[in-house]
């Protein structure tokens, strides 16, 4: 990805010179809704991501950045800001206006108005404090397990859990939490789950779409990384890995094949109402 020498986001919150390790943590689910953790091994609920109760903010080492990481905290400041700019000229294009949500980039664990979180929750969005949450270090090597390498895998990630922020203003997510409050059963959540995973895959396309024609951004290959990252993090895939077998109705992110598909989708059209039929309306 072309990415050097252009606007980094001013919405990046880097604490990553604190790492936390899991000592102090007890148990107890703190109760916002989460609804976009990326659980690349587990394949477990998105709803369930923070299960760690209270940590001691003060405690943690100070760490200093290596020049690797460095450069890479630039790059996804600068991923950000592309998707900053699509964004809000498409909500100014639907008459809305787009508010922007932060990025925390973190070591070990980390606290949000969803509770806490370790790295092996994964990449995660947290409505209730309009942030995104990613260890990069652990995104890192969660790549080289999976197969899902290439810096513009990251920007897919970072765009897919953007893509539940817009989501959250655009009503989506409140809609799921009354659809999950009416007392419909386990395997229509599940379902329902799938298919907010998927739009934002959808929605990570539309970012890509419209990204490439305002930033010029690609390189060869950069599409394929993409579309290879969204793949390798289907629940078909990530459980065949984690316990030999799949079990479809627990799916709650997509098989490989329909998160590529709907990430492609995106990048195709860059129409953002061709992802409406995800409406818990529609169901």
């Amino acid at each position: 990805m072309r990415w050097k020498g252009r606007r980094q986001s001013s919405n990046v919150e880097d604490a990553r010179t604190t790492k936390r390790g899991a000592a102090g943590l007890k148990g107890g689910l703190i109760g916002t809704l989460v609804l976009a953790a990326i659980i690349y091994f587990l394949g477990g609920d998105p709803l369930q991501v923070i299960n760690l109760g209270n940590l001691d903010p003060d405690s943690g080492e100070k760490t200093e950045l290596t020049r690797e990481e460095i450069e890479m905290g630039e790059f996804v400041s600068v991923v950000l800001a592309d998707i900053e700019d699509v964004w809000h000229m498409l909500f100014r294009e639907m008459g809305k206006t787009y508010r922007e949500p932060k990025l925390v980039l973190f070591s070990g664990s980390v606290s949000s108005a969803c509770g806490y979180a370790q790295d092996a929750t994964g990449p995660f969005y947290c409505p209730g404090d309009e942030k995104v949450y990613i260890d990069l270090e652990f995104l890192e090597e969660l790549q080289r397990r999976l197969g899902a390498q290439g810096d513009f895998a990251v920007a897919y990630i970072l765009a897919h859990e953007v893509g539940h922020h817009v989501q959250n203003l655009l009503g989506t997510m409140d809609e799921f939490a009354r659809y999950r409050a009416s007392g419909v059963g386990q395997k229509e959540i599940n379902q329902m789950t799938v298919r907010l995973e998927l739009q934002a895959d959808f929605l990570a396309g539309v970012w890509v779409h419209h990204g490439q024609k305002m930033k010029d951004f690609l390189e060869e290959g950069d599409l394929e990384e993409a579309l290879n990252a969204a793949s390798a993090v289907g629940d078909d895939k990530i459980q065949m890995k984690s316990q030999g077998r799949v079990t479809p109705d627990s799916f709650q992110h997509g098989t490989a094949s329909q998160r590529k598909s709907w990430l492609y989708k995106g990048v195709k059209t860059g129409d953002i109402r061709q992802g409406d039929t995800f409406s818990v309306t529609r169901l």
